[in-house]
């Protein structure tokens, strides 16, 4: 284990080009500290939400198996090994069972609880009897529903106390638990949409995407379609009930919203990525984009990523075909784009949302 954190260089390897943003937060860093003392060659080691891989990166000598979420975090785990020259290539995603069962388990407390959850219940099917796990967080996202649900898991937490606006509890005593449904359930426009727990908007189809719905525009010259950031695939599917010849490509960063997407639409004409960047496809590749691209990333607000994928967009455009988006009033999205595209039009408004079509 690198006994020396300074050593390392962690960067984020996001779209994002703000450089005020940090790979890590002091709660990995507590994390990395409790894990010291726990950690050893003979225990099997599990690492959870790992953004960028700093408690990868530092205990990459122990071969820990770290489980992923995000294809932008898989690639900066890959990236982060490769620039400090650790050979790493240990993963999982969240839905498949570990190769080994952990004896210990680092996990960053994600943002949605429920995703919390499903990480503590892959740990709970997947490590020892004896495990521990060590959860962190910062102060200000704490909330007591966090020990609610470890409570569920484990008969012990123990928090530590605050160090540097973080915070660590270590959960022991593994309960037995029968495997549950991660998957939830949501009816829109006369179909049932499944997701799998942790994927925005958990209880109904959100309301930005209910109002896109409503007024995005498609024709008959739109046959190869890309929904991008495609979530559980409700915008793919919905066009495709119109464009039932359209050949559909559905791209997300979630490997959780991918596998839900599946769930929900599919054909010889649907395809799926698990990809964050739209460097695959080729040059004029579709006559129409949809989305509603995320700007929440975890704790953050970030817009950078969302605009570095319509620069990727106008690329991967036809000459004449759009650009069409769903966003909060407040991102202020069509000066960027004007930036971008020749065309940029607002084709809705109302007091929250906004439908935009740019064409190239």
């Amino acid at each position: 284990m690198n006994s020396n954190p300074s050593s390392l260089k962690i960067k984020r390897y996001d779209l994002s080009d703000d450089k005020s943003l940090k790979a890590f937060s002091a709660a990995d860093e507590l994390i990395l500290e409790c894990s010291s003392e726990l950690s050893s060659e003979d225990k099997s080691l599990g690492i959870y939400n790992d953004r960028f891989g700093y408690l990868s990166c530092h205990l990459a000598e122990l071969n820990p198996l770290t489980v992923y979420t995000k294809k932008s975090q898989l690639n900066a785990i890959t990236s982060n090994c490769k620039t400090n020259g650790l050979d790493f290539e240990n993963y999982c995603d969240p839905l498949s069972p570990l190769a080994n069962k952990v004896d210990l388990a680092l996990l960053k407390v994600p943002k949605s609880l429920a995703l919390f959850e499903l990480h503590l219940q892959h740990i709970s099917e997947n490590s020892a009897k004896n495990v521990q796990v060590v959860i962190g967080f910062m102060t200000r996202h704490f909330s007591p529903k966090m020990i609610e649900i470890a409570g569920k898991y484990f008969e012990t937490v123990e928090q530590s106390r605050a160090i540097k606006k973080a915070r660590t509890a270590t959960l022991s005593g593994k309960k037995k638990i029968e495997k549950v449904n991660l998957l939830d359930s949501l009816e829109f426009n006369n179909d049932i949409y499944q997701q799998y727990w942790g994927i925005f908007s958990a209880k109904h189809i959100d309301y930005a995407t209910q109002y896109f719905l409503k007024h995005l525009k498609v024709d008959s010259e739109d046959q190869n379609i890309l929904d991008l950031a495609s979530g559980n695939g409700v915008i793919a599917k919905e066009i495709l009930k119109k464009l039932p010849q359209s050949t559909f490509h559905l791209v997300d960063d979630s490997y959780l919203a991918v596998e839900s997407a599946k769930l929900n639409i599919s054909g010889e004409n649907v395809h799926h990525y698990f990809e964050n960047s739209l460097s695959n496809f080729k040059k004029h590749a579709f006559d129409l984009i949809v989305s509603n691209p995320p700007f929440h990333f975890e704790h953050e607000i970030n817009i950078q990523i969302p605009i570095q994928l319509f620069k990727e967009c106008f690329r991967c455009l036809k000459p004449g075909g759009s650009l069409q988006i769903v966003s909060n009033n407040h991102l202020n999205y069509s000066n960027q784009l004007k930036t971008i595209f020749p065309k940029v039009e607002i084709i809705a408004q109302n007091e929250n949302f906004v439908v935009i079509k740019c064409v190239k």
